[in-house]
């Protein structure tokens, strides 16, 4: 059986036939300027949610765990996201302010990282954010938390039918 799962996983298609060119020499100085342009792209193709993502976080002990998650906004704070500070991520991130977000675009064999520090922002941006979520009642949630990923690497990839594929990095802080 696991022989046959392991060529059952092998036969599995990865990427559509035509793929969008990408040359880094061509790429806008500003990270977050790429972002949005592969984000747009995302959509005009159809990806559904391309604003998804996976946060990665890990606890005290250096226990890693992941769930997607929706990005907020991109400012000079940084990458942002919200969560309750009871959940899991919350406690992992004041135990470990450190995550990683994972942005994936399978139509278009692309991906983006984002890693870095975690910060928490204002308690007025976390209570604006969480009056703006769909279906606001207008009650208050005091546990709920904007943060802001603050990068130390920042990567876009492309991938290719040749197996090479195309890697871009920012330099960071």
């Amino acid at each position: 059986m696991s022989e046959s799962f392991r060529q059952y996983l092998r036969a599995l298609p990865d990427f559509p036939d035509v793929l969008p060119e990408f040359d880094p020499a061509a790429a806008p100085a500003d990270p977050a300027e790429l972002f949005r342009q592969w984000l747009a792209e995302a959509l005009e193709a159809g990806v559904p949610q391309p604003n998804a993502c996976s946060l990665a976080t890990a606890d005290a002990d250096g226990r890693p765990s992941s769930r997607m998650l929706i990005l907020k906004d991109i400012d000079a704070d940084g990458w942002h996201f919200a969560t309750s500070r009871e959940s899991r991520k919350g406690h992992e991130l004041t135990a470990n302010p450190h995550a990683a977000l994972n942005f994936f675009w399978q139509p278009q064999g692309r991906q983006v990282r984002v890693a870095g520090d975690v910060v928490a922002l204002s308690a007025a941006a976390s209570a604006a954010d969480w009056h703006a979520r769909p279906g606001a009642d207008g009650t208050e949630n005091p546990n709920w938390q904007l943060y802001a990923v603050r990068p130390r690497e920042i990567e876009f990839w492309q991938a290719r039918h040749d197996r090479r594929h195309i890697r871009h990095r920012y330099p960071t802080r």
